[in-house]
């Protein structure tokens, strides 16, 4: 079964994708990160960003590998070393909305996402999920949130890590990545037609995933962690 999660930046949806595979016990696939792992392996090759043939030809010699550790957390790796912490550099935010946007790279990508959702039960996340890589996907969710507390909540993500951001950068960055993201020519970032929209600006983490676990439930023979059964179906 294929938990699809959509959303623009700063909404939440893969710390909510994490938790609900966690609770799940699904695989999780932060699609997201697999960008900036190819976002990173370019800036450090030095590869011109508009050279979009010589990006293309470096994503088809990339192995990305996503491990899921019991604690819900991912460590990704690069051509076999591990990336989890580079993938997540303000540099690579700035030019990961970029890199994406390129037609030819994001079939290569769509190739490796499709071979690791289809391995088994999988909640993947990402800007195209329910409307690209699984357009059939049993669950389909929009996760979004007011422009505001998107860029409040990617600010004080930031800082927790330690990095230096001032708020105004910051809108501008997210704002700039929102345009790129949703009109795009090649997969732009939209709601699926039978996604079901849920708006997290005044709601926990813990709120969010009650409501897609509450949703997923719904499905006979799911079983969850630390999710009540329905009786009904017993």
């Amino acid at each position: 079964m294929i938990v699809a999660i959509d959303g623009p930046a700063g909404a939440g949806k893969s710390t909510v994708a994490r938790l609900l595979a966690k609770r799940l016990n699904f695989l999780y696939i932060d699609t997201g990160a697999m960008y900036r792992a190819i976002t990173l392996k370019a800036l450090e090759e030095g590869v011109d960003f508009k050279d979009h043939a010589a990006l293309i030809d470096m994503a088809d010699d990339t192995r990305i590998e996503l491990k899921n550790n019991p604690d819900g957390s991912i460590v990704i790796r690069l051509d076999d070393r591990g990336v989890s912490r580079d993938i997540r550099s303000p540099r690579v935010t700035q030019f990961v909305s970029d890199l994406a946007k390129i037609k030819g790279l994001r079939q290569i990508m769509l190739g490796m996402q499709r071979k690791m959702g289809a391995n088994g039960n999988a909640v993947l996340e990402g800007r195209d999920i329910g409307t690209v890589v699984f357009p059939e996907a049993e669950h389909k969710f929009y996760i979004d949130a007011e422009f505001k507390e998107r860029v409040n909540r990617r600010y004080k993500e930031l800082r927790q890590t330690g990095e230096d951001v001032e708020l105004k950068g910051l809108e501008d960055d997210l704002s700039r990545r929102d345009k790129i993201d949703s009109s795009r020519d090649c997969a732009p970032l939209k709601k699926a037609a039978d996604a079901i929209r849920i708006d997290t600006t005044n709601m926990s983490i813990e709120e969010v995933v009650e409501e897609l676990l509450r949703q997923v439930s719904l499905k006979k023979g799911i079983r969850t962690a630390g999710l009540p059964q329905d009786k009904s179906s017993r």
